[in-house]
C-alpha cells in the first residue's frame, strides 16, 4: 500500500487516479458502514479527502485483505442543505475530528521596514494595524478553531490595540511571548498551543496581510490528504547567483540558476502539530538556529512537505516600499480593476425626556434634558452602526440589539458600533471614511466635535482625519426645531476585496 508521503509526492492528476483506484478497492471491504450524526465544524471541502483517508486505511494492505480499525470524520454539504457529519467506521470507536490552530509570528522588530515608531506589524494600513489584517482571514475561516499570536515582550500595549474590535475574537488565545530568533518564537507558540491540543497547525507570518480564504481552502485541503504543505509561488524571474566575494550594489554574476522547479516559499505553512513541534524541539537540541522557515525544519527532520500554489498576491511586507505598496493595494483592491466601494447610510432619532445629559458620538454632553431610549440613546453612534451594517446588507441596529432585550438596557452604544465594524471586517471590508450630521437646536456640538471624532476613530480603527462630525439646526422647524428631540444622519464608506 502506498505511504502518505508517496501519495503527497504525486502530481495532482496522479493523486486523483491513485485515490480512485483505492476507492474502488474499498468497495470490497466487508462491514463498511456510514452513519450520520450532528453537524461538524469541518469545511465541506474536507469530506472528499477524509473519505479517502478512511478508504485508504480500510481498503487493503499489500495483500489486499487487511481491515484496520479506524474512523474518520468529514463534512458533506449540498446546495440548500445544512452541513452533515459523516463518520465512517470499521468496528472501532470514532477518532475525534481534526482541530486546526493558527500560529501567527509577530515578535520581530521589522528593522528593514524602518517605520520609526513601531514594529511593522503594528503600522496602520487602510486605517487599522497590519496585524489586524493578517488575523482577519484566519479568525473568519470556519476550519480554524484557534488562533494564537506570538508577540514581543515589549509589545503588550501595541498588541492590545491591534486586536481591539477584531471579529471572531473568541478564537483568539492569549498571546505567547516570543524569543530572540524566529525559531524561538515559533517554538514558544507551539508549546503554548499544547493547552488546546490541536491536530494540525498553520504557522503564519504577521507581515503577510493579504492571505485569502481561498488560499486557506487549498492549504487545508492538502492537510486533508495527509500531507504537510506550504503556500508557495513558482519563480517566474530569471535567477542569478552572485560571486561569493561580491558585495554592495554591484555584485558579479557567478552563474544563472535554472528556475525550473524553483518556488518562492510563503506562509501559512501547515503541519501535523505533533510532528512539527517535535521537529522544532529536535532542532533546538541540536543547536540548529539557521532555518529561515518552518518547512526547512520539517525537511531537516525528514518530513515530506507539499507545495500549494497560492496563486500570487500573498505578499510579505518587509521594507518601507512594501508598506507603501500595501497601502495602495488596500486603497485600490483588484489591482487596476474597479474597486468594490460601498456607501451605507444611517439615521436615528430620540425624543427628549427628563435628565441632565445626552450622549453624542460616545461623548457625554451636559444638557437640560436626557433622551428617551432603551440604551444610552447616542443617535450619532446608532446612525453610524446602521450605516456600516448597510455596507454589508446586514439589517439594522434593531435587528441585532432589540429594544426588548434587557441586556441592552442602558448599554453604551460603542458596543453596537464595535459589533458593526467587526461584521464588516469579517467580510474583508476596510472602512475608509465616515461622515455624521447631528440635527438639533441644543446642545451645541461644536465644543465637543473633536472629542467625538477621536472617540469614533478609536472605535473604528480609523485615523481621525477620516472621521467627520457636523451639526446643524432646522431653523426652529419640525420636532428638532421645537426642541422635542434630536437626530443624526451618517454615511460610511467601505472598500471590499474583489470577489
Amino acid at each position: 500500500m502506498l505511504s502518505r508521503d508517496a501519495v503527497c509526492a504525486m502530481a495532482p492528476v496522479a493523486q486523483q487516479a491513485k485515490l480512485a483506484e483505492i476507492s474502488a478497492a474499498a468497495d470490497r471491504v466487508e462491514r463498511f458502514n456510514m452513519v450520520v450524526s450532528s453537524p461538524s465544524g469541518l469545511r465541506a471541502s474536507d469530506y472528499g479527502v477524509t473519505m479517502i483517508q478512511a478508504v485508504r486505511a480500510m481498503a487493503s494492505d499489500q495483500s489486499g485483505n487487511a481491515r484496520p480499525r479506524m474512523a474518520v470524520v468529514g463534512t458533506l454539504q449540498t446546495p440548500g442543505a445544512s452541513p452533515t457529519r459523516h463518520v465512517m467506521t470499521h468496528g472501532a470507536a470514532s477518532v475525534p475530528p481534526r482541530t486546526i490552530a493558527a500560529l501567527v509570528v509577530a515578535a520581530g522588530r521589522g528593522t528593514r521596514a524602518a517605520t520609526g515608531h513601531a514594529p511593522k506589524q503594528y503600522v496602520a494600513l487602510g486605517g487599522r494595524p497590519l496585524l489586524a489584517h493578517t488575523l482577519a482571514p484566519l479568525l473568519a475561516h470556519p476550519a480554524v478553531a484557534h488562533v494564537l499570536v506570538v508577540r514581543h515582550a515589549d509589545d503588550a500595549a501595541l498588541y492590545a490595540d491591534a486586536i481591539a474590535g477584531v471579529a471572531d475574537a473568541g478564537k483568539l488565545r492569549d498571546a505567547a511571548v516570543g524569543g530572540i530568533e524566529r525559531q524561538d518564537s515559533v517554538r514558544a507558540g507551539l508549546e503554548a498551543l499544547a493547552a488546546v491540543a490541536p491536530t494540525h497547525v498553520l504557522i503564519h507570518d504577521a507581515a503577510r496581510p493579504f492571505l485569502t480564504s481561498a488560499m486557506l481552502d487549498h492549504l487545508i485541503a492538502a492537510l486533508g490528504q495527509g500531507c504537510h504543505a506550504i503556500l508557495a509561488s513558482p519563480i517566474a524571474d530569471t535567477v542569478k547567483r552572485a560571486e561569493a566575494n561580491s558585495t554592495g550594489h554591484r555584485a558579479t554574476i557567478a552563474e544563472t540558476v535554472p528556475r525550473a522547479g524553483l518556488w518562492r516559499a510563503e506562509t501559512p505553512q501547515a503541519f501535523s502539530y505533533a510532528e512539527i513541534r517535535a521537529a522544532h524541539a529536535s532542532a533546538a537540541r541540536a543547536g540548529r538556529r539557521d532555518f529561515t522557515d518552518d518547512a526547512g525544519i520539517a525537511e531537516w527532520a525528514g518530513l515530506t512537505v507539499s507545495l500549494v500554489d497560492s496563486g500570487g498576491g500573498n505578499t510579505k511586507i518587509t521594507t518601507r516600499e512594501d508598506l507603501a505598496m500595501a497601502e495602495q493595494r488596500l486603497a485600490r483592491p483588484g489591482r487596476g480593476m474597479l474597486p468594490d466601494v460601498r456607501a451605507g447610510q444611517g439615521f436615528d432619532v430620540h425624543q427628549f425626556c427628563a435628565g441632565d445629559h445626552v450622549w453624542l458620538g460616545g461623548v457625554k454632553l451636559p444638557h437640560s434634558h436626557g433622551v428617551d431610549a432603551h440604551s444610552d440613546g447616542d443617535v450619532v453612534l446608532h446612525a453610524l452602526t446602521d450605516a456600516l451594517l448597510g455596507t454589508i446588507a446586514d439589517g439594522d441596529i434593531g435587528l441585532h440589539f432589540r429594544n426588548t432585550d434587557p441586556r441592552w438596557k442602558g448599554a453604551a452604544s460603542d458596543r453596537f458600533l464595535a459589533d458593526a465594524i467587526a461584521r464588516v471586517r469579517a467580510q474583508g471590508g476596510v472602512p475608509t471614511h465616515v461622515d455624521v450630521t447631528v440635527l438639533c437646536e441644543a446642545p451645541k456640538v461644536a465644543p465637543h466635535r473633536d472629542a467625538m471624532r477621536a472617540r469614533i476613530a478609536g472605535i473604528l480603527g480609523l485615523d481621525v482625519s477620516r472621521v467627520s462630525v457636523k451639526a446643524t439646526t432646522t431653523e426652529t422647524l419640525g420636532f428638532t426645531g421645537r426642541r422635542e428631540g434630536l437626530a443624526a444622519m451618517a454615511t460610511a464608506t467601505v472598500v471590499f476585496p474583489q470577489a
